[in-house]
């Protein structure tokens, strides 16, 4: 599959969208490959996320359930961790899980979800996960500016700053990480540290239902391993995330629906790809 072709982070963006063919391409592997993906999140977004990764065609296991943070990340095709799901699990389930899948090879996301709220000790418990080499880490501009060691402040697990303020800082903590960062907006953009793509379109409801950011760690810890890329793993599900809820929002008034019909979509957007 032909690769996005992106600018040096030093350049404006070039843009991805759902009408690349390597974007369609990458999301109809998904599809095809199957991976099995698993993943920590909380309690409240893992519905949401387990039936986006069913929509896409992946298989989805969430939760620390006896001996599956020792054994499934080294089985799995790729692993997310969304370090609010600390709300249930403890530090060491995360920290096993973050271990095995780096001794296995397996890539994982990092969301790290209100890092930059004020909570010290969470912060620095979710900054150590950074020493097992996430392959993507993505999250909203406060958690990721915060995540860098920047000052940005989030309220809660809502950002204070637009995606477009943070493109420098992502752009510069991809390269330090070495990591794929995505930041999620009106805009999104991702950044490897030489390449950043941006990524326009959604919907304003995905900041209005629960567990939809998570969702999309989700989607792409199973784009990455179905593309094998990381950075081309995240345009692809940053890009099929944006046109889904834009359909989803055309033919929803309200937030309920909307989520639902977001699922719809990325199930339906197989048939273009």
């Amino acid at each position: 599959m032909t690769m996005t072709t992106a600018t040096p982070n030093t350049a404006t963006p070039n843009t991805a969208t759902w009408n690349d063919p390597a974007v369609r391409e990458g999301y109809a592997l998904i599809a095809q490959r199957g991976p099995f993906v698993y993943g920590l999140t909380n309690y409240i977004a893992a519905n949401l996320s387990a039936n986006v990764l069913l929509a896409a065609g992946a298989g989805p296991a969430i939760g620390a359930a006896s001996d599956w943070v020792t054994t499934f990340p080294a089985g799995a095709s790729a692993v997310w961790i969304n370090t609010a799901s600390l709300m249930s699990s403890g530090e060491e389930s995360l920290r096993a899980v973050a271990r095995t899948a780096f001794e296995a090879g397996t890539p994982w996301v990092l969301d790290p979800v209100a890092v930059g709220a004020g909570a010290v000790e969470y912060d620095n418990f979710v900054r150590s996960l950074l020493e097992f080499r996430p392959a993507a880490i993505r999250g909203n501009a406060s958690e990721l500016i915060a995540l860098a060691g920047g000052q940005a402040t989030g309220k809660g697990v809502e950002t204070t700053v637009d995606s477009s303020a943070a493109v420098a800082v992502v752009a510069e903590f991809a390269a330090k990480a070495g990591a794929v960062v995505a930041v999620s907006g009106p805009v999104d953009y991702i950044s490897d540290g030489s390449r950043t793509v941006e990524v326009p379109g959604g919907d304003v409801r995905l900041t209005r239902v629960t567990g939809a950011g998570c969702a999309l760690g989700a989607l792409t810890a199973a784009s990455i391993f179905a593309v094998g890329d990381a950075f081309q793993g995240a345009v692809v599900s940053h890009a099929a995330y944006a046109v889904a809820a834009e359909r989803a929002g055309v033919r929803t008034r309200g937030t309920g629906s909307f989520a639902v019909a977001l699922v719809d979509e990325l199930s339906l957007l197989n048939e273009d790809a």
